[in-house]
């Protein structure tokens, strides 16, 4: 089907943080219960397509793990060439293009899986049409921000809240277009 959607979904602390400093992810755990992925899954079966900028890539691949979106329509977005890994393709060519190209397509939902940098990039051209935002119940103070000064402003419909027993908010907007 045409008309996917860009879908950012991701977690960050209450005060909007992505990551700590030295991109430590630790806080996350602080929600880990066994046996919820507070709706990871059915989220990833509706998307057959992944984004994701190149530190978060290379992120997950240094803590050992290989790229959780091997199985899908893969792209890392660098501003170096480099040879694609099997279905990961390394793109460095235009945001917009790419974006623009890829919801032209048939097929499910795009997930933009981070980072921050690619995130905000998104969101200066307009091009991200829905956020779920995992908000983890912690204050960082500090560290890598969601959301980034000096993009223009978006205005969002509350589509669904679901909160979690370990304290986990899900909030799930789409970005009203002009």
């Amino acid at each position: 089907m045409k008309n996917r959607k860009l879908i950012l979904y991701i977690a960050m602390s209450l005060d909007g943080y992505i990551a700590q400093q030295n991109d430590d992810l630790s806080f996350l755990s602080i929600v880990q219960k066994e046996g919820e992925d507070y709706g990871y899954a059915d989220f990833i079966s509706t998307v057959d397509t992944v984004i994701v900028g190149r530190k978060t890539y290379e992120k997950v691949i240094s803590m050992g793990f290989d790229f959780p979106h091997a199985d899908k329509d893969a792209y890392v977005i660098t501003r170096t060439s480099r040879p694609n890994i099997g279905s990961v393709k390394f793109y460095s060519g235009d945001l917009k293009s790419l974006i623009e190209t890829l919801k032209n397509q048939n097929g499910k939902n795009i997930f933009c899986d981070g980072g921050a940098e690619l995130v905000n990039e998104l969101l200066n051209r307009d091009l991200i049409d829905e956020l779920i935002i995992s908000v983890i119940p912690i204050l960082l103070g500090n560290g890598t921000q969601l959301f980034k000064d000096g993009r223009p402003e978006n205005k969002l419909k509350l589509e669904n809240t679901k909160v979690f027993e370990t304290g986990l908010t899900q909030l799930h907007y789409s970005i009203i277009k002009n």
